[in-house]
């Protein structure tokens, strides 16, 4: 018996959408006249992929400063999310060849499920994603595999029978973790250095070498 076609799974942010730059501007706009210490652009990117909440905690001053700083980073993302939302080039058709060809598509991202929802749909996959996984999916988010492991649940698939492409170590981790086989995205927001500390199978390139990787997988 032939094989079911093996499940795809995308982070979001820095693999399928080219958001850092927009992630990073609303960092600055965050923190723009905050008493405490600004994260360098270096320190936000090494927890994306990560509860922005749990980011954002992380460099208040103080546990009732996180709220007012939560909103105003989303007010920001709100006011510019159309604008500066947009894929990366051949992500669209990537994901589009996969689901035709039967792959069962996922997106398991950090973000909350509306706004992660709303760039699907606006770079014109809402039909080709099966699932989206995100932070308010489940208790646990990356890099914990729980929420590589629910995608799979909602899709059909074993973790043996996954991909799980990303551009951050924590996806890597929660990849790995989940038992599934793990990409580096090297054209996302990490070093190919910080990717390959996180120990992926594979290093790819740019998102078009992903279906060559699911034909040679599967």
């Amino acid at each position: 018996m032939p094989a079911r076609p093996i499940a795809v799974l995308f982070d979001l942010d820095g693999t399928l959408v080219d958001t850092i730059g927009f992630i990073l501007a609303s960092v600055r706009h965050t923190f723009e006249g905050y008493g405490g210490r600004a994260p360098t652009d270096a320190e936000w990117i090494a927890g994306i992929g990560t509860p922005l909440r749990a980011q954002l905690a992380s460099f208040a001053e103080r546990p009732d400063h996180v709220e007012p700083l939560l909103e105003r980073y989303r007010a920001h993302q709100r006011l510019h999310f159309e604008r500066m939302t947009r894929p990366f080039e051949g992500a669209v058709e990537v994901v589009r060849e996969l689901a035709a060809r039967g792959h069962p598509v996922g997106v398991v991202t950090a973000k909350l499920h509306e706004p992660a929802e709303r760039a699907v749909r606006l770079i014109g996959l809402e039909g080709c994603v099966e699932v989206i996984v995100s932070a308010d999916s489940c208790p646990r988010c990356k890099p914990h595999p729980d929420p590589v492991l629910l995608a799979l649940r909602q899709v059909g698939r074993e973790p043996a029978e996954a991909l799980f492409v990303g551009d951050s170590p924590h996806d890597i981790a929660a990849g790995n973790a989940a038992g599934a086989v793990s990409a580096a995205a090297l054209w996302g927001a990490c070093t190919r250095e910080v990717l390959e500390a996180a120990g992926p199978g594979h290093l790819l390139a740019d998102v078009r070498e992903v279906p060559a990787l699911v034909e040679r997988l599967g």
